[in-house]
């Protein structure tokens, strides 16, 4: 097997002269195709890089194993989040994409892996939008750093029955201490999955961080 087939995947190009890709991470039960028409809106023209996690939880897939329903296996969220992290390098190589010009868009398991590797293997992607994202059992100790100026943008729904309401917070601390720039979004409306409001506004946001070349 090669390092390119560790991950079963799909791989849509951007458009010509694009140069942007967005890294995408599906949740528990979820796989390589199912968040790709969310992922298209909200970076249009950029590549979309989309993994299947290699976890098989009772027929669903996963990006690392967990004891229960918010109790996360911490041992195997680092050896993982190394794992794809070693992936993402060996796919862009093959792919000929630009990781500075790379941001991940995670939801839920998919948005705990992502953050997970920007504060284990920093450099993997550029930036990162987080969907429902729990807090991580990642001692500080274990942070690389190295996340200066790193754009984050979390995604919190204040209904959400999932992720307890203080769990946001805490990952942003994490990230913030590591040197990112985290901006916490709450929608007051939103339980664990995504509400059309604030995916307009992490599109907005998206292309602040990644100008298209034509916008630049």
């Amino acid at each position: 097997m090669t390092a390119l087939e560790a991950f079963t995947h799909r791989f849509a190009p951007g458009a010509a002269g694009e140069g942007r890709s967005l890294l995408v991470l599906h949740g528990t039960g979820g796989d390589e195709n199912d968040l790709l028409p969310l992922a298209a809106d909200l970076l249009p023209g950029a590549a979309l890089l989309s993994p299947r996690g290699q976890v098989n939880e009772r027929g669903m897939p996963r990006f690392f194993r967990r004891h229960a329903e918010g109790v996360l296996d911490a041992e195997d969220l680092v050896a993982r989040a190394h794992g794809l992290a070693d992936w993402i390098a060996a796919a862009a190589t093959h792919y000929g994409l630009d990781r500075s010009r790379m941001f991940a868009f995670g939801y839920s398991n998919g948005a705990n892996i992502a953050a997970a590797a920007l504060l284990l293997r920093p450099g993997s992607f550029a930036g990162a939008v987080l969907l429902r994202p729990m807090m991580l059992p990642i001692a500080p100790v274990q942070v690389a750093g190295g996340l200066a100026g790193t754009p984050v943008r979390i995604l919190s729904g204040a209904r959400d029955p999932i992720v307890p309401s203080g769990d946001p917070g805490t990952l942003a601390a994490l990230l913030r201490d590591a040197g990112a720039v985290v901006e916490v979004s709450v929608d007051p409306r939103a339980g664990h999955g995504p509400e059309p409001a604030e995916l307009v506004q992490a599109a907005a946001w998206l292309g602040q961080q990644l100008p298209s070349p034509v916008a630049a």
